[in-house]
């Protein structure tokens, strides 16, 4: 028994796995270093048990290109020329080569590759908050747009902090990343630029200040004052702001739309209206109170993003204001669940996932040598129920 285990071609050795005999295909469950259950689908395509093995399983062998140019019946270089795509190869004997890499569940060694080319054919990923909706979209985006371009992206999050954005940056330079893609944050490009020194970086929604490294970001100056001017058009003209933090670059450029909004109508901004929040949902909540608190009259809100707006509409439905009714709501970001809202939300859309593509596309480009020019996306204004008049 021991010896027909070893002549099968095990592709991997994790979870349930296709092994091949000389009689047809085989699902198999390695559950322990003891036993491996056997089972084959049946006519009706059903697993069905047929068997195991007790006792200690021989070690797996790596699989190398020798093995892959003797089951394809070729040379040892026309697997390397296949593999690398350096030099035409003939259809029949390329389609061998890839044939049998699949069937032995062949994988590259990438530290050997990386010692070889000088690359690491990895991405480095600067977020500022693993699990939040927004940079999740961005984040799935660049995922699913880096899949088989050859590079993989390493992830570590800021938490926007500025200590540990610097100390991020170190790291993932340190990791021998191919290129840097920062979303967010408050470390500033000019200290991101002295940290990498030649190596490639995009910083993705978040502009840069002094023109040194490339950017992917939206206009929000831009979609705040659509924002604002579409409370305006219901009528409202005392408009409360919820912002986000003092100093970070979307929520100064929001502020700055509201604003631009209030003046081309006419409006004054009432410092009154204006409440510091760091987009949280929390801060939606604690700004409603402290508004109603200090019994500050206004009739909308432009909340800074969805999150700052679901905590607004919870602090009004506890206090027995209806939405739109007695106060109006306009987010920024329209996240997935601000449709599903009550009533759902008016927002300004960013394209999350997009900007995750588009930044894996660029990222690249980079990498080999590519220009890039810097982007600025336009936002859109989505009017749901609950700032309809």
């Amino acid at each position: 028994k021991s010896k027909l285990v070893e002549e099968w071609s095990f592709a991997s050795l994790r979870g349930v796995h296709r092994v091949e005999n000389a009689y047809g295909q085989w699902d198999w469950i390695y559950e322990t270093g003891f036993m491996v259950r056997f089972f084959r689908r049946n006519c009706n395509g059903l697993l069905v048990e047929t068997g195991f093995l007790r006792g200690i399983l021989p070690a797996m062998k790596t699989v190398t290109i020798q093995d892959i140019a003797r089951v394809a019946g070729v040379s040892k270089s026309t697997v390397s020329r296949v593999l690398n795509g350096t030099v035409a190869v003939h259809p029949d004997k390329k389609k061998a080569v890839l044939d049998a890499k699949k069937r032995l569940g062949f994988q590259p060694n990438v530290l050997a590759q990386s010692l070889a080319s000088g690359r690491s054919s990895t991405i480095g990923v600067l977020t500022q908050m693993i699990g939040s909706p927004f940079y999740d979209s961005i984040s799935q985006g660049l995922v699913a747009e880096l899949s088989g371009t050859g590079y993989s992206p390493i992830f570590t999050d800021g938490r926007w902090e500025k200590a540990e954005q610097k100390e991020a940056v170190g790291a993932l330079v340190g990791r021998r990343v191919d290129g840097l893609i920062v979303i967010g944050g408050t470390i500033s490009s000019s200290q991101i630029a002295e940290m990498v020194n030649d190596l490639p970086v995009l910083l993705v929604a978040r502009r840069c200040e002094n023109g040194d490294l490339h950017s992917l970001a939206v206009d929000n100056e831009l979609g705040a004052y659509q924002a604002t001017k579409h409370l305006i058009e219901q009528g409202h003209d005392r408009i409360a702001m919820i912002g986000g933090l003092a100093d970070h670059e979307d929520a100064i450029a929001r502020s700055v739309g509201y604003r631009n909004a209030l003046n081309e109508a006419g409006l004054k901004v009432d410092r009154e209206l204006l409440v510091e929040g760091d987009f949280s949902a929390e801060s939606g909540v604690r700004a409603v109170d402290q508004l109603l608190q200090d019994s500050i009259h206004f009739t909308a809100i432009f909340a800074a993003n969805d999150l700052t707006a679901f905590g607004a509409r919870l602090a009004l439905y506890r206090v027995g204001k209806r939405v739109p009714e007695d106060v109006a709501i306009v987010g920024f970001d329209d996240q997935m669940e601000s449709s599903f809202t009550t009533p759902p939300l008016s927002t300004v859309r960013q394209p999350a996932r997009e900007m995750g593509e588009r930044a894996a596309r660029a990222m690249v480009g980079l990498v080999e040598g590519q220009p890039f020019e810097s982007v600025l996306l336009a936002p859109e204004l989505i009017i749901r129920e609950s700032s309809k008049n």
